[in-house]
């Protein structure tokens, strides 16, 4: 799985730096564009008016606005998966909780980010939902390594944690707009139904026990 992918820069482009930078540029302006208006109600005039470019330089970079927008999202995940999968150095138990944490402080620190890969999908487009398909099988890779120091695990496994990461997609959006609760506690909600998936997946699998916390001595 490749979620960081290169950017579509037109062969001939002279400045390279200059021209990635200018694309970055474009695309922190579409995350907050599409964040409040839906894909279907920007034109690429809106578009352009907003951003304060000419209309050309969009198709310059992006050839058009489903390209555009498929764009922002592939910036996104690979954001957040990079986000969400730090801290590999650290033991299992404390790499979940890593792992939890950075996914909600990129949720809230990058809500726009965060909207467009949750809820702005382009209608049933097959591929802006494979793309947000993606960043659920990197956190799964993530979380399966953290807690089995591995990947390669079974299907209930597999299913057992995908359940627990759509659900945790939903309860973090909801947590970035009512802002009710501080992050610690939304972290530690997260891990204790977490484990109780992982217990869950261990009952069913013993191939697969959930990760104990170390014993400290006393």
């Amino acid at each position: 799985m490749n979620i960081s992918r290169q950017p579509s820069v037109r062969p001939g482009v002279r400045g390279t730096e200059r021209s990635l930078a200018r694309r970055a540029e474009l695309i922190a302006i579409g995350r907050r564009l599409f964040a409040d208006t839906s894909y279907d109600a920007l034109s690429m005039d809106d578009i352009a008016r907003q951003a304060h470019v000419a209309k050309g330089l969009i198709y310059y970079y992006f050839h058009s606005k489903r390209g555009y927008y498929l764009a922002i999202i592939q910036d996104s995940v690979a954001g957040l998966v990079t986000f969400a999968g730090s801290g590999g150095e650290l033991p299992p138990v404390e790499r979940v909780h890593r792992t939890i944490d950075s996914y909600l402080r990129y949720a809230e620190h990058n809500q726009a980010a965060y909207r467009t890969i949750v809820s702005g999908g382009v209608g049933f487009d097959a591929e802006v939902h494979a793309i947000r398909d993606e960043v659920r099988e990197a956190i799964v890779a993530t979380i399966a390594e953290g807690a089995y120091g591995r990947t390669d695990i079974a299907p209930l496994a597999r299913m057992g944690l995908l359940s627990w990461v759509c659900s945790v997609e939903g309860a973090a959006l909801d947590w970035i707009n009512r802002g009710e609760l501080p992050r610690e506690t939304m972290r530690e909600l997260l891990v204790k139904t977490l484990g109780g998936a992982l217990r869950a997946i261990e009952e069913m699998d013993p191939a697969h026990p959930a990760p104990r916390p170390a014993r400290r001595d006393t």
